[in-house]
């Protein structure tokens, strides 16, 4: 088995710590720990190690789901990972669990290479692309790609990169296709309640549909490494099982604040960060606009506009701005769009505002750079002997 490096993590890892801003976080901005109280207690294994029971049927209620059908993990980059080891790479459709796999994974992109590189892995991927400028989910597209040994339709809504909210409809019709191959869909969900108006998570739709979640991107609190599996409770105890193997329980710490974020405290937090998202979004709004980008107005805190004239592509724009202005985006051929960026809008607001006059320096000084030659071609375009590439 053989996976492919996680190329935003690379970008991340090669930039980040030697920039001073950076707009390429797709999370809302992080809350103070002193919010919370941060006493768990005993600091041992969280028992029994799928979580409190009284905590899992809380979180199950919002799924109407019971305790058995929810498995606490160490934020949604496990939930994903624990979903696919239980269901892709086998060749029996149906376990001795009841749960029914396969080696074949149908994947809605572009989306956060984990949900394809993952089940590519340990079975086979065949990827439904959106199109832009509109980005739209395709129920028929997805249809047309599933096999008889497709186990799980995979979704992240709202996706990322893109910020586009699917509509509830279509995600449903792709539901009802997965019920009809006897397989299951799996739904990203990270982003799901910041939006004004969130859609039922998928978890609730029926017994094929799994949710996965965290508390990073929509509450501010990405340090707890906390979130979790929905799904029929056969699923839930296979990826138990494989938990085991991997964190064994989640951190007492992530479920100690956990309660408290989900409890009274719950609707106070994602009112301020919606807040922020939607003011945030005018922001940005208003700075595409002002370069003359193109994008998809997105429901999250992720924007995947076009590269600004002047730069050959994506990696040669991001790459200028982090070493010139000290700024880190993320380079859209990450996400299979080698003519976009990726730019996070949830911080704060001097943050944000600071870090986007200092991209609008950098496109502004290379305005130009791409010289048209007597045929309207920039030079990048000009090849030797009237040849392509």
């Amino acid at each position: 088995m053989t996976i492919d490096p996680f190329g935003l993590e690379r970008w991340f890892a090669k930039y980040e710590h030697e920039a001073d801003v950076m707009l390429a976080e797709s999370g809302i901005r992080s809350l103070r720990a002193d919010r919370f109280d941060l006493d768990p207690g005993e600091v041992g294994y969280v028992i029994p190690t799928n979580g409190d029971p009284e905590f899992r049927a809380r979180v199950g209620e919002r799924y109407g789901r019971s305790a058995d059908e929810v498995l606490f993990t160490c934020g949604t980059q496990e939930a994903n990972f624990l979903t696919f080891l239980s269901l892709v790479g086998s060749d029996d459709p149906v376990g001795d669990d009841g749960v029914g796999s396969g080696s074949h994974a149908v994947v809605v992109t572009p989306t956060y290479q984990a949900l394809h590189a993952v089940p590519e892995a340990f079975g086979e991927v065949t990827r439904v692309e959106l199109s832009p400028p509109e980005w739209e989910l395709d129920p028929d597209a997805v249809a047309d790609a599933v096999r008889e040994d497709t186990a799980v339709v995979v979704v992240n809504n709202p996706n990322n990169p893109t910020g586009r909210y699917h509509v509830e409809e279509w995600v449903r019709e792709v539901y009802d296709v997965a019920v009809e191959n006897d397989a299951y869909l799996l739904c990203d969900e990270v982003y799901r309640l910041l939006a004004s108006s969130p859609q039922e998570p998928v978890a609730s739709f029926g017994a094929h549909g799994i949710s996965t979640t965290s508390l990073t991107k929509a509450y501010g609190l990405s340090g707890l490494r906390f979130g979790w599996i929905a799904g029929p409770e056969p699923v839930i105890e296979r990826a138990w099982r494989w938990k085991d193997y991997t964190t064994i329980s989640p951190s007492i710490f992530g479920q100690h604040v956990a309660k408290q974020a989900l409890g009274r405290r719950e609707d106070r937090i994602l009112a301020e960060n919606r807040e922020l998202a939607d003011e945030n979004r005018e922001r940005i709004a208003a700075w595409v606009d002002r370069h003359g980008l193109e994008w998809h107005d997105p429901a999250s805190v992720n924007a995947f506009p076009t590269v600004p004239e002047g730069f050959a592509d994506a990696r040669e724009f991001c790459r200028t701005v982090v070493e010139e202005a000290g700024v880190v985006l993320a380079p859209g051929d990450l996400f299979g769009f080698p003519d976009r960026f990726r730019v996070g809008f949830g911080h704060r607001r001097e943050t944000l505002e600071e870090g986007l006059d200092r991209v609008s320096a950098v496109i502004e000084a290379h305005e130009g750079d791409a010289e048209t030659d007597d045929d309207g071609r920039t030079a990048d375009d000009a090849v030797p002997n009237g040849g392509s590439r």
